[in-house]
């Protein structure tokens, strides 16, 4: 068995699996669990993988799952009778208190072949507060066969009464060659392995999905290629683009998302670059192939301006979250752009 197959399948956060492993082993699993960290970095792999060694009928060891039974190949594909996976219909939309309640209900019925009903909240910083709330009764009585697991970029995110009933589970991102070398494995070549691992800053999910969906990295390259040009565009061609981009939400957040990977890159070139500063930072650019534009562009732009870019759009990202006007939110970043030529 190599190191990955000992690790639930998981490329790398081996100290959760062992935790994990432990628990179970010693018959100390806690009723709620809370990982966090960003997206693709595993929460949702480590949980399966996790519903999985606390299910499975034919556990090869303590904390383990045999992987090959009926009950471990359901779990995987999330459609097993004691498992519940909840989430928002579309990522960065909102997770509802009948969602919740629904979930709530099934928990309080016995497993139907299991020794634990599992329930998995994915993305749960999407539930909204009333959902949030709902959950809270059951997180306070769960009953002994219910493991509720959630999933979140950090905990600030949910009620501190949310929070505060798990136990927290931290995952931070890879290093970048450790992706690049899982990304080999799979058979991605030496230059797109490197520009993968560096687009998803150490993610091995959102890594191994770039390598799967190629029209997403040719979708990438076309949004980048429309912010260079935009930053020395007209209003009216602003305005033009801003229209056809709010005709998409879940397109629109998916191209903030680049665009703010991408200043975050001219920041970070621009806070090596401004004298009088600490020697810079030693992380890795994410945009590796985009490395004379973000050069460039950091010469031209001040420390602050690059600094306020980044926040606007993530901003707007929350802010699209938040079902504003997307046709007057799309006009407003677009117009908010440095203009470069």
């Amino acid at each position: 068995m190599n190191s990955i197959e000992s690790n639930w399948g998981l490329l790398g956060h081996e100290w959760a699996v062992n935790l994990l492993k432990q628990q179970i082993a010693r018959n100390a699993v806690r009723h709620a669990y809370l990982f966090c960290g960003p997206p693709g970095v595993g929460r949702r792999t480590l949980a399966i993988r996790f519903a999985r060694a606390l299910d499975c009928p034919q556990p090869p060891a303590p904390g383990e799952s045999c992987g090959t039974c009926r009950a471990c190949q359901q779990i995987e594909a999330m459609q097993y009778p004691d498992l519940a996976v909840v989430q928002a219909e579309t990522e960065g939309g909102v997770l509802k208190i009948d969602q919740v309640r629904e979930v709530n209900h099934s928990l309080s019925l016995k497993p139907y072949q299991s020794k634990y009903r599992v329930a998995l909240f994915l993305r749960f910083q999407e539930a909204n507060q009333n959902a949030q709330n709902a959950l809270l009764k059951t997180l306070e009585e769960a009953p002994a066969h219910a493991i509720l697991i959630l999933t979140a970029d950090n905990s600030e995110q949910l009620l501190p009464t949310i929070a505060s009933r798990c136990e927290i589970l931290r995952l931070r991102a890879l290093p970048i060659e450790t992706v690049a070398g899982a990304l080999r494995e799979r058979g991605a070549e030496g230059e797109e392995a490197r520009l993968l691992a560096h687009l998803s800053n150490g993610r091995p999910g959102y890594a191994m999905r770039l390598l799967a969906d190629p029209d997403t990295l040719k979708a990438r390259v076309d949004r980048l290629s429309d912010l260079l040009e935009l930053l020395g565009a007209t209003r009216v061609a602003k305005f033009a683009y801003a229209e056809k981009l709010a005709k998409d939400k879940d397109n629109f957040r998916r191209v903030l998302l680049i665009w703010s990977s991408f200043f975050r890159d001219v920041l970070l070139s621009a806070a090596q670059a401004t004298p009088g500063k600490a020697p810079g930072t030693s992380a890795p650019l994410a945009n590796v192939d985009r490395t004379a534009e973000i050069s460039q562009l950091s010469g031209q732009l001040s420390l602050q301006r690059a600094r306020q870019t980044v926040s606007n759009l993530d901003r707007a990202v929350e802010w699209l979250e938040r079902n504003v006007n997307p046709r007057l939110l799309a006009e407003v970043t677009l117009l908010d752009l440095p203009r470069v030529q």
